[in-house]
C-alpha cells in the first residue's frame, strides 16, 4: 500500500512541474571560485536558458549590482512599469560568493524598482548565495510572467518551474514549509515573498530562508507582478578555489581574531539592538518622525529585552559570529523563532520613529513583516508618517478605518502592518510609500514624508551625522544608510584622535590603504569629508557586488582592507589588488547613476526632506541642522569627485575610463 501511495505523491509533483532543464555544469578551463554560468528564464514562455559569458565580463562585473546592472541597463527601456512582465527580477551572486571566509553568504535581488522607478537592489546574508553557487549557477534572471502562480526549483544543474498555486495567498513560513515537503529538500534554500508581494505593496521585500531579509526597493513586488511565489535552491556540488589553503588559512585568522573588536565581539552578543540603547544615549536616535533625536519612553536595556525574548543566535554560512538573534514568546504576544528577531533597524523604525516603548510589539511587529513580506524600514516609516499626518490634521480617525493611529499606539501599528500587507481599506493607500501618499494627500503632507527619491528614511538621523545627509541624497536606490561606513568612526571627538600626536584612530588607519589619513567631524560637510564619503562609497559599493557583509569587514569590523584582494586572488586565481577592488565600487555607483538617468531622473532628485534643514529636537545634538547652502556645496564636490558633470550625469571620459563606453549613446 506505501509504494502505491508513494507512486501517487511523485505523479501529483510531476504533474506540478510546468517546465524542466538538464543542465550539464561540467566546468570548461576549470574556472575556479565560479561557475562561469547565468540562468535565463522566461516565464511567460515556460522557457529556461543558459549563458555563458567571459572571463573578461566576470572581472569586469565580478557579480551582485554591477552584474544586475548590466543586464537591466542593456534590456529595460526607459518606459518599463515596473510591475509590467517587461520588467525582469535577478538573483545574483559574485565570484567570491560560498568562499569558506566569513562575510562572503549574501546575494542581492535586482530589479527597476517600483517605490522609486530607479534602479532597485537588495541584499541579504544567510545560505542562498552560496547554494545558488554550489548548484552550478552564479546568478538567474528572470523575465516575463507566468500565466498563473509558480516557483522555481533548482538542484545541482536542473531547473524547473513549479506550479506554486496552492501556496499563493500563503505567508512566507507555510510557502518555504510547502516546498520543502514538496521537493523533498529539508535543506532547500529559498526567497520566498508572502502575502504582501503578492499583492504588489511597492515595498514588500523577500524572505531569505525566513529570517534573513531581502527588504528594500519592493523586490517582492516585482516578483509577485509576475506570479513567482519563490525561488528554491539546493546545490551539493564542491567550489573549486584557485588557492583554499590561503582561505582557509585567512578564514582561521578571522575566527581567531573577532571577538578582540569591539563591534563584532558585540554584534555576536547582541546583534545590532545595542546600536539602539547608545544612539540614544548619543542624541542621535531618529525619534518622532525624525522630529527628535532622543527617546526619554525607552525604560528597558539591551539585556532586559534579550533575557524575556531571546533563545538563541544563528548566523550565516561560514561566519562564526553568528549576530541574527532569535526571540520566542508565548505572551503578551505570541512570536515565532523561525522569523529571528528584530535588529536596530526594526526596532528604531517600530520603536523611537513610531514613539512605541513596547519591545513585544516592536518583536511581534518584526515578526508579522517578515511573515507577510515587508520592509520593516518602509513599513515603519510610512506609519510613522501616517501618524504625523493625523496629528497634524492632515488624515482623520475616520479615513484609517477607526484606527487610533497616533504616536505610541503599538496596537494600532500592529493592525495597520496586516492591512498594509493585504491592501485592506487604508492599509491600500498607505502600501503606496510616503511619496505617492504624500502626493495624493497634499496639504503640508509632503512636510512628514521621510524619503529620498521615493523610499523612505532608513533609521539614521543626518543632523547627527552630515555624511548621512549626502548619502540619502546621492544614493542611486533612494535613502540608504549603507552607502558608506558612518560619520563616528572618523570623529576627532568621538575616538580619541590628537592632532599632536603620531597617531590616530584605529578605524583611519583601516583606511590608510586608500588614502583616507585624518579624521573627519561628523557634523562636518568640508571638502575632506565628501572626499572621505567618496572613497568609503567606493567601498562599501564594491561590497555589494562581492557580496560582502559590512559587518565582517573594516574599517570598522574585523576582517582586513588587505583581504578583499587576497580572497578574490586565492578563490578565483587573478591577480587582483585593492586598485581593482575600489574601480569595482566606484564602476557599481557610476552605472545606478547612468540606470536611474535613463530612466528619468534628474539632479533635483539628490536631495534630502527639508526637516533635516531644521533644527533637531532634544538630546545632547539639541539644535543641529544641515546648512543648506552647505550641502548644495558638498552635492557640487561630489559630482566633481565622481567625474560627473555638474548635473550629476558621468561624462563621457569617467565610462570610457570605466570600461562603461558602451552606456554612453543612452546618455547623450
Amino acid at each position: 500500500m506505501h509504494w502505491i501511495v508513494s507512486v501517487v505523491r511523485e505523479r501529483a509533483k510531476a504533474l506540478r512541474t510546468i517546465c524542466t532543464r538538464k543542465v550539464n555544469y561540467r566546468r570548461v578551463n576549470m574556472l575556479t571560485g565560479y561557475n562561469g554560468k547565468i540562468l535565463r528564464i522566461n516565464l511567460t514562455e515556460s522557457k529556461i536558458d543558459v549563458e555563458q559569458p567571459n572571463e573578461v565580463f566576470y572581472r569586469r562585473y565580478f557579480g551582485g549590482r554591477c552584474l544586475m546592472l548590466y543586464y537591466l541597463y542593456k534590456e529595460l527601456s526607459p518606459e518599463t512599469n515596473p510591475l509590467s512582465e517587461s520588467n525582469k527580477v535577478i538573483f545574483a551572486a559574485s565570484v567570491i560568493t560560498g568562499t569558506p571566509y566569513p562575510g562572503l553568504s549574501r546575494s542581492s535581488i535586482g530589479a527597476k524598482s517600483p517605490l522609486t522607478g530607479l534602479f532597485g537592489e537588495s541584499e541579504a546574508g544567510g545560505y542562498f548565495g552560496p547554494e545558488l553557487k554550489f548548484s552550478g549557477y552564479d546568478a538567474i534572471i528572470v523575465e516575463g510572467k507566468a500565466e498563473k502562480p509558480v516557483y522555481i526549483w533548482i538542484k545541482d544543474g536542473e531547473v524547473s518551474i513549479k506550479d506554486a498555486t496552492e501556496m499563493w495567498g500563503k505567508d512566507t513560513g507555510t510557502t518555504a514549509d510547502m516546498i520543502m515537503e514538496e521537493t523533498g529538500e529539508k535543506k532547500a534554500r529559498m526567497q520566498v515573498i508572502g502575502q504582501a508581494g503578492e499583492n504588489q505593496v511597492l515595498y514588500a521585500g523577500v524572505a531569505s530562508d525566513l529570517n534573513h531579509y531581502h527588504g528594500r526597493c519592493g523586490m517582492g513586488a516585482v516578483m509577485g507582478s509576475k506570479n513567482l511565489k519563490a525561488v528554491a535552491v539546493r546545490g551539493t556540488k564542491k567550489l573549486p578555489l584557485a588557492d583554499k589553503a590561503k582561505v582557509i588559512e585567512l578564514s582561521k585568522w578571522f575566527a581567531e581574531n573577532y571577538k578582540s573588536v569591539v563591534d563584532s565581539n558585540t554584534q555576536s552578543r547582541y546583534g545590532t539592538n545595542q546600536y539602539y540603547f547608545n544612539a540614544n544615549v548619543a542624541g542621535s536616535l531618529p525619534t518622532k518622525n525624525f522630529n527628535k533625536g532622543v527617546f526619554d519612553e525607552i525604560d528597558y536595556t539591551v539585556d532586559d529585552m534579550h533575557e524575556e525574548l531571546k533563545i538563541g543566535s544563528e548566523g550565516c554560512f561560514a561566519c562564526p559570529v553568528r549576530c541574527k538573534q532569535v526571540f520566542e514568546s508565548e505572551k503578551p504576544y505570541k512570536i515565532d523563532p523561525r522569523y529571528g528577531a528584530p535588529e536596530y533597524e526594526t526596532l528604531g523604525g517600530f520603536g523611537s520613529v513610531c514613539m512605541i516603548s513596547d519591545f513585544h510589539v516592536i518583536s511581534k511587529a518584526h515578526e508579522l513583516c517578515n511573515r507577510y513580506g515587508l520592509d520593516t524600514i518602509s513599513t515603519a516609516v510610512t506609519i510613522a508618517f501616517a501618524m504625523e499626518c493625523y496629528e497634524n490634521g492632515i488624515l482623520t480617525k475616520e479615513q484609517m478605518d477607526g484606527i487610533d493611529l497616533k504616536f505610541g499606539n503599538g496596537e494600532a501599528a500592529l493592525e495597520m502592518i496586516r492591512k498594509i500587507a493585504f491592501r485592506e481599506g487604508f492599509g491600500d493607500f498607505l502600501a503606496q510609500g510616503t511619496k505617492i501618499c504624500a502626493e495624493k494627500l497634499g496639504k503640508d503632507a509632503g512636510k512628514y514624508a521621510m524619503q529620498v527619491k521615493g523610499q523612505e528614511h532608513p533609521i539614521a538621523e543626518p543632523r547627527a551625522k552630515y555624511g548621512i545627509a549626502l548619502a540619502y541624497a546621492v544614493s542611486p536606490t533612494g535613502s540608504d544608510h549603507l552607502q558608506h561606513e558612518h560619520d563616528g568612526a572618523f570623529d576627532p571627538n568621538l575616538t580619541g584622535y590628537s592632532h599632536d600626536a603620531d597617531e590616530t584612530s584605529v578605524f583611519v588607519k583601516a583606511c590608510n590603504p586608500m588614502g583616507i589619513l585624518e579624521p573627519v567631524e561628523s557634523l562636518s560637510l568640508s571638502p575632506k569629508k565628501v572626499k572621505l564619503f567618496t572613497y568609503l562609497q567606493h567601498w562599501f559599493s564594491c561590497f555589494n557586488s562581492l557580496e560582502v557583509c559590512i559587518f565582517t569587514m573594516e574599517p570598522v569590523r574585523t576582517g582586513k582592507v588587505s583581504h578583499l584582494p587576497e580572497l578574490i586572488k586565492f578563490s578565483t586565481g587573478w591577480d587582483a589588488s585593492l586598485w581593482e577592488v575600489l574601480k569595482l565600487g566606484e564602476r557599481g555607483t557610476t552605472m545606478a547613476r547612468a540606470f536611474n538617468y535613463k530612466h528619468g531622473a534628474t539632479k533635483e532628485d539628490d536631495t534630502i526632506p527639508d526637516r533635516h534643514f531644521e533644527e533637531l529636537e532634544g538630546g545632547p545634538l539639541q539644535g543641529s541642522k544641515i546648512d543648506r547652502e552647505e550641502f548644495e556645496k558638498a552635492l557640487e564636490l561630489y559630482y566633481q569627485m565622481m567625474g560627473w558633470d555638474e548635473n550629476g550625469q558621468p561624462t563621457e571620459g569617467k565610462l570610457y575610463e570605466l570600461d562603461l563606453g558602451w552606456m554612453h549613446e543612452d546618455l547623450k
